[in-house]
This record gives C-alpha cells, sequence and structure tokens, in this order.
C-alpha cells in the first residue's frame, strides 16, 4: 500500500463528496462528532493538514487545537476551504515522504464520519481503511494487555483478529467495517454489546475509547 496515494484517494473523495452541496445540506450535524456541523468538519480536516505543514501541534490540548482550526475558517464559504485544501495536495504528499503517514488517518476516520452525516456510504474497502484498521488494532491490542483483560476474538467474514494468547474473554462477531470503527470509537456500547457472542463486555469498554468518550448514540456509518 502506498499511504501516500490512499491519502491522495481519500481527499479526492470528501472534495468530491462535499463539493457543490449546499449550505443548508452542510449544516447537518455530525453524528460522529456531535459539535460539529459537516462544514465544520471539512474545517477541522482542513485545519490539521495545515496545522501539519506549518509544524504546529496541539501542545496538549487537542481539544482545543481542533477547534481553533474550525473557527479559524468559520466565515469561509465552501469554495474557499476546498481551494485551501487543494492547494495543500501536493505539499501533503512530499511532507508525508519527508516524514511519516499521520495525515492518513485523520482523513480515513473522517471521512467515514462525514459520509455517516450526509448519509452517503462508500469507501468501506479501500486499502487506506485497511491499514488503519490493522494499525488501531495494534493500540486495542496494548489497551487489553495493559488492563490485564483476558484476549479479545474480533471475528469477522472477511477479517479475524485476536488481541493475545488463550482463551478470549470476550468474543464479538460483526462486519468488518463494523468492527473497524468500533476500534476507533465509532460504535455505542450498546452496539458493541449486540456483537458480543461470548464473554463479558463491560471490562473491556475502556479498551475501545481510544479516541474519546464512547458515542452516546449508534452510529451506523
Amino acid at each position: 500500500m502506498d499511504a501516500v496515494m490512499e491519502w491522495v484517494h481519500a481527499q479526492a473523495r470528501v472534495v468530491e463528496l462535499v463539493d457543490g452541496l449546499s449550505t443548508e445540506a452542510l449544516e447537518v450535524t455530525v453524528p460522529a462528532c456531535p459539535g460539529w456541523t459537516a462544514r465544520q468538519l471539512v474545517a477541522h480536516m482542513i485545519g490539521v493538514d495545515a496545522d501539519i505543514l506549518a509544524g504546529r501541534g496541539d501542545d496538549g490540548d487537542m481539544d482545543g487545537w481542533t477547534q481553533s482550526q474550525v473557527d479559524a475558517r468559520q466565515d469561509q464559504d465552501l469554495d474557499t476551504l476546498l481551494a485551501e485544501w487543494r492547494a495543500m495536495t501536493v505539499p501533503v504528499e512530499e511532507w508525508m515522504r519527508a516524514n511519516n503517514t499521520r495525515p492518513l488517518g485523520d482523513v480515513i476516520i473522517h471521512e467515514q464520519d462525514l459520509r455517516g452525516a450526509l448519509d452517503v456510504p462508500g469507501a468501506r474497502e479501500t486499502d487506506g481503511l485497511a491499514a488503519l484498521r490493522d494499525r488501531m488494532a495494534e493500540g486495542f491490542d496494548q489497551a487489553v494487555s495493559d488492563a490485564g483483560l483476558a484476549p479479545v476474538h474480533l471475528i469477522s467474514d472477511a477479517w479475524t483478529h485476536e488481541t493475545g494468547t488463550g482463551e478470549p474473554g470476550l468474543v464479538l462477531t460483526a462486519s468488518e467495517f463494523d468492527l473497524t470503527r468500533a476500534m476507533m470509537t465509532r460504535r455505542s456500547a450498546a452496539q458493541l454489546g449486540s456483537y458480543v457472542t461470548a464473554g463479558e463486555l463491560e471490562p473491556y469498554l475502556p479498551c475501545f475509547a481510544a479516541l474519546g468518550e464512547l458515542p452516546t448514540e449508534d452510529l451506523h456509518h
């Protein structure tokens, strides 16, 4: 997989998804990021890449950092936002080849968040999503181990994962996409509970909260 090109493709998909949408359509709340509208989520995605290129980080305040990206672009219309992002395509490509693949994770996760808000499913079988799934699985493995819990088995028709050796303390069975999004903190406790085919979920819930608190409402994208 070429992570740089996966970022390029994901950026293009997001641009295509929102380009030409009305102001009203962009004001829909994003269920996975309920503090933001679709337009604000796009502003954040652009702001992340702008800050990476400028060498700006969160300085220990992730929420403040991401909100500042949205606030800085609150008066810009969609055409202006997309023009800013398109101008970053080559610089971000070059930055990723010289540094790391950090921008890929943000755009892949938020593409699906945005698709959920707009109810336009897609891009569920990309190499980029699979690569991020595997990266998140490594962190999930560590969280389970650090908590001193028995292994978790994640089972789908297309993909399975075991966090360790020995008898599992928890088995979840769902679609590959649902399990992938679960590791990205994009499934509620109720949804996770519906995937359980063996074991007790409750002790493992913090392991699914790698990117913040679990959603209070069910997410389907």
